[in-house]
């Protein structure tokens, strides 16, 4: 699939030279560097024409000589109907302005242009195009399987179709500067998904990870923001934080919902405006760094419990991922054996691969996993640390109690969760081919169809379930 190409580039069209000096530096102050300048307004269609795959934004002057904005707006809304435009002008001229945004202009503003204004107007029109271009993007992942950056998702081991949606929805927002809020249990790899996001997103800066969970907020502000000389007793020298470490890439804050209340209105104020003053500093800093987090807590419990502020959560969800369970997606538990097992023989230099026996792999695949991927792992780790010779067997996860006692009555009790259809009584007591029946129909679906699974489950051979499968269908 062809990754579709943020348009980021903003474009000032203004006669006055003077004028389009200032509102380039009072963007660059806003960090919107991507700015162009063109003094002369039929220049404006060739450039659009050469450049019609960066320009986002174009703010265009009334009142100029050649081509007016109005005659400009007309060309941009029949030839780029997704530009957005803002007009420019005059106290005079707002009958004019008006007329432009009934022709499709987003926004105007008035003479001498208000600093905070424009720097508000052209973030909210980058901001509409990048849903734009997130829009854009889906359409695309949902016509095509394939990935445009396999690459950037190759540290996840996965045959999940869950998890290739969810490869595909991040290869859509991850080029926005947009927060990304990551869900999921413990250990389903909240932290691999956050750097397929870095690596996706395509910045040059630094992946930056931090564990927000128990730190107060001296610790937190002074690990993201850091400090300057004599902020506080010890600080010897300035320090720069994370932020300024993870400039131009992605900073990751896992375990967003422990996060104290002082903290949580720092964090906010660094989303909002994308600044923030270092511990015993007064002078402001940008930042450019991209902001990940992720959880296993339910936050709008925190929000209902007064624990976690509910401005900063719609902040951070502008973009949100959950990632599934293990048991929700049980397809990736045996490519998931086959990695770590790999791994954990040569990391205990076993002459070669451990090989995993198929009723060892059979049983895994109807553990119910708390621990997900990461209980997984360490359940083949220990395995393969204490083998001896031939296949791990079932008795070598010792690991897995509470978690294979659960799989194992869920399983007793049947996948769908409902009761025995037999009724024991005497004048509808079941037989054995009955019970035969049901008992191969429940090792189908507990293998969802896989009769190589149904037949280790039941301990017979695959040339047996499928004897019985075409007896049952003759019959």
């Amino acid at each position: 699939m062809k990754r579709v190409s943020y348009r980021k580039l903003v474009l000032l069209v203004d006669d006055q030279e003077i004028s389009l000096n200032l509102a380039v530096l009072a963007l660059k102050q806003a960090n919107i560097k991507d700015v162009a300048t063109l003094t002369d307004s039929r220049l404006v269609p060739k450039f659009l024409a050469e450049h019609r795959h960066q320009v986002a934004v174009v703010l265009l002057d009334l009142c100029m000589p050649h081509l007016s904005g109005l005659e400009l707006l007309k060309i941009i809304r029949q030839e780029y109907p997704n530009l957005q435009v803002v007009i420019i002008t005059g106290t005079k001229d707002l009958d004019t302005a008006v007329d432009c945004m009934k022709l499709g202009a987003l926004d105007y503003l008035v003479k001498p242009v208000d600093v905070n204004r424009l720097q508000a107007c052209v973030r909210n029109a980058l901001n509409v195009v990048e849903l734009q271009n997130e829009v854009t993007m889906l359409k695309h992942s949902m016509l095509q399987d394939d990935l445009a950056m396999p690459a950037a998702f190759s540290a996840i081991i996965t045959a999940s179709k869950k998890m290739h949606g969810i490869f595909r929805y991040i290869e859509a927002v991850a080029p926005s500067q947009q927060s990304i809020l990551i869900t999921g249990e413990t250990g389903v790899g909240k932290e691999l998904i956050a750097g397929a996001v870095h690596l996706a997103s395509g910045v040059k800066g630094e992946f930056v990870t931090v564990n927000v969970a128990g730190l107060d907020d001296t610790v937190f502000s002074d690990t993201l923001f850091g400090h300057k000389k004599g902020a506080f007793t010890g600080a010897d020298a300035a320090r720069d934080g994370l932020i300024a470490r993870a400039a131009g890439g992605t900073l990751f804050l896992d375990e967003i919902g422990d996060l104290n209340e002082a903290s949580q209105i720092k964090l906010l104020r660094l989303l909002q405006q994308n600044e923030y003053y270092p511990v015993g500093s007064d002078i402001l800093k940008k930042s450019t760094a991209r902001i990940v987090v992720a959880t296993n807590v339910d936050l709008d419990n925190r929000i209902a419990d007064g624990r976690f502020r509910r401005d900063l959560y719609y902040r951070l969800c502008t973009h949100q991922v959950n990632v599934p369970p293990l048991r929700q997606r049980r397809e990736d538990i045996r490519p998931l054996a086959g990695f770590f097992v790999k791994e954990a023989s040569q990391r205990y230099q076993k002459k070669s691969v451990v090989p995993i026996g198929p009723d060892a792999m059979a049983f895994l695949e109807t553990c119910h996993f708390p621990g997900n991927v990461r209980e997984l792992q360490a359940v083949l780790n220990d395995a393969v640390a204490r083998h001896g010779t031939g296949p791990l067997r079932r008795d070598d996860f010792s690991l897995l109690g509470d978690s294979a006692g659960s799989a194992e009555r869920a399983a007793s009790a049947g996948v769908s969760g409902t009761a025995s259809p037999f009724a024991f009584h005497f004048d509808s007591f079941p037989t054995t081919r009955d019970l035969e029946q049901f008992h191969l129909n429940e090792a189908l679906t507990l293998a969802n169809g896989d009769r190589n699974l149904t037949a280790a489950y039941l301990g017979v051979s695959r040339k047996t379930i499928d004897n019985r499968l075409k007896a049952g269908k003759e019959k």
